[in-house]
């Protein structure tokens, strides 16, 4: 019987054949070819799918690579393996250690042309294949739906959201390689936290060291422009049995914050053009806020303390200073997580959920604030106390009714996915919305008539600052309203009614 470690025959083909033979070797060539092999398959599938899965981008383009990458290395470790336990053996010469290259062994020829061959297509392979994993690693597949229990509750609520058509490293990472570093290194620490189980629930938020706004948010909304005042409608539905509604209307006094091109007024004075915003906050939310310090256009610097901060001077020193930007009022800007009360508002207003079943907005909003372990539990408990309460006070309705009960509870239940995961331990309460006032402190953080400079001037708590009150009607009857007036024109030119605009006005000199 031949011994395995025998001296390769003469020829160069016989030789190479004998440093192929390790286990090793072998393990590393037939793991690398599976992986190629399983690299294209996907990567056809990524191409030609309708829709992106995010488990065939990381397998296709950041696991299977792996395996390549570590049959390739274990090949040449077999053939060095091999080589050693053959000269320990004394079964090999000096002559025969290394494979000899002769290109007039027409063999030889052809085993280097496909070697290099393998070697441009692999270099290619891998170099659509790099581009793609980084492509990948950016995509919102991979950002959202990869760590579905952990992203679960962003991603939902991203695909709700006003910036659901931008991606998420447009905000969270932004333009350039310096950023892109931080995130991926952040990344890393995510992945292990993930893997280990070690991540909080649910996920904190604010997000620190986050980019700063004017790096990512103004890159598409343009901070120089001023809006003016903007007309907002807003719709309450009451908790009493016919859900009366109840309607205010308020003109936003958005304006502006750059003096070339409007005013310098409204809620966007706040912003970093004409005026120089930062404070001090003593929770890790950013809810508690007893110092503000504004710089002015002209250098002048004005402090203001809460008046119930305990603070010393020398504590607030040592207090990190946050200079205000977009996100310290907008910082629900995509991940939103609406509270019940206002999502049963939406719903009951475009008529997915029926006004006219009694008690509905009562019923809903008790069903979706109990208490649940978890999603699925919470799809019963709703299912259950709807039905319950209506067969029990209106054993009637389904008779009545029996459609838009099923389609109020279906509802209820997609309110409660898109807004409360027990599993994470998140809801509308443990993420504060600041823009406006109504659910959280927001504007009264600091706007609350109890921070004071020392020359006595105070962060007003006046409502007429942002918007002006229009009009309340509730149950269809108005309560206050200002009612809109037929337009003038400021030249008696008659009647004008069969006349446009711009038959006089050109832009050009007044007619």
């Amino acid at each position: 019987m031949n011994n395995p470690h025998d001296a390769p025959p003469v020829g160069g083909n016989g030789r190479l054949r004998a440093h192929l033979r390790h286990p090793i070797t072998l393990i590393g060539a037939a793991l690398a070819l599976v992986s190629l092999a399983n690299i294209l398959f996907l990567f056809l599938i990524d191409l030609f799918s309708v829709q992106s899965s995010p488990y065939i981008g990381i397998l296709a383009y950041m696991v299977l690579p792996a395996f390549l990458v570590v049959g390739l290395i274990m090949m040449p470790i077999g053939m060095w393996l091999d080589r050693r336990q053959r000269r320990r053996l004394g079964r090999t010469s000096e002559e025969s250690v290394y494979p000899r290259l002769d290109l007039n062994d027409a063999g030889q020829r052809s085993v280097l042309g496909f070697f290099f061959a393998f070697v441009i297509v692999f270099v290619m392979l891998s170099a659509v294949g790099s581009y793609r994993a980084y492509e990948y690693t950016d995509s919102v597949q991979f950002c959202g739906q990869l760590c579905h229990s952990v992203m679960n509750p962003e991603f939902t609520a991203y695909q709700l959201s006003p910036h659901a058509r931008v991606a998420c490293v447009d905000c969270h990472v932004g333009s350039g390689a310096n950023w892109y570093v931080r995130s991926k290194l952040s990344g890393a620490r995510q992945v292990y936290a993930t893997a280990f189980k070690r991540f909080p629930r649910p996920i904190p938020t604010p997000v620190e060291n986050l980019r700063p706004a004017q790096e990512t948010c103004e890159q598409c909304h343009w901070p120089k422009k001023f809006h003016g005042a903007q007309l907002k409608v807003i719709t309450h539905f009451g908790s009493d049995e016919k859900n009366t509604p109840r309607q205010i209307r308020l003109l936003i006094k958005t304006g502006g914050g750059d003096p070339t091109v409007g005013m310098v007024a409204g809620i966007h004075w706040h912003m970093n053009i004409a005026n120089e915003i930062s404070y001090v906050t003593t929770d890790a939310r950013r809810q508690n806020i007893p110092y503000v310090r504004l710089k002015d256009l002209q250098g002048r610097v004005t402090e203001y303390r809460a008046k119930d901060a305990s603070l010393s001077p020398a504590q607030l020193e040592r207090l990190p200073h946050r200079r205000m930007d977009c996100v310290d009022c907008h910082n629900r800007p995509t991940h939103i997580y609406v509270p019940p009360d206002r999502a049963v508002d939406e719903s009951l207003l475009a008529r997915r959920i029926d006004p006219e079943l009694p008690f509905v907005k009562q019923q809903a909003v008790a069903a979706l604030t109990a208490s649940y372990n978890t999603t699925d539990a919470a799809m019963q408990g709703i299912a259950t106390a709807l039905r319950n309460f209506y067969s029990s006070k209106y054993p009637d309705l389904e008779n009545r009714k029996g459609l838009e009960l099923r389609n109020a509870v279906a509802e209820v239940q997609r309110i409660y996915r898109s807004t409360t995961f027990p599993e994470m331990k998140l809801d509308w309460r443990t993420h504060p919305n600041n823009v406006g006032h109504f659910y959280f402190a927001g504007c009264f953080r600091c706007h609350d008539g109890q921070h004071v400079s020392q020359e006595g001037r105070v962060i007003s708590k006046d409502c007429e600052i942002c918007h002006t009150v229009l009009g309340q009607e509730e149950g269809g009857t108005p309560i206050t309203s200002v009612k809109g007036m037929a337009f003038q024109h400021p030249v008696d030119l008659g009647d004008i009614s069969q006349a446009t605009c711009s038959d006089c006005h050109t832009g050009g000199a007044s007619p």
